[in-house]
């Protein structure tokens, strides 16, 4: 992948490029999920240490998903309800 000015036909700049929003909300679901999942899993198993990070980890994750949906709230209200993309 060559360095330099955007491919044609792409939007966003290099001043301004746009945002993966939609991709960071799955990612940000998948982590909540793993991380849920692996610290129960690890809390019934007597580890209590290691469950109650990726608990608190799966709770940053919920942040990032709320904080996300509100970008993406406020994006789609300033381009007049535009769809975009898993990667815009």
């Amino acid at each position: 992948m060559p360095i330099g000015a955007q491919p044609p036909g792409r939007r966003g700049t290099v001043e301004k490029p746009y945002s993966a929003l939609n991709l960071r909300l799955i990612l940000a679901a998948f982590g909540f999920v793993i991380c849920a999942v692996l610290g129960i899993l690890l809390l019934r198993s007597g580890w209590a240490v290691p469950g109650w990070l990726l608990l608190a980890w799966a709770a940053v994750a919920v942040i990032d998903m709320i904080v996300v949906q509100l970008r993406r709230r406020a994006r789609r209200r300033t381009e007049n309800g535009q769809d975009h993309s898993l990667f815009e």
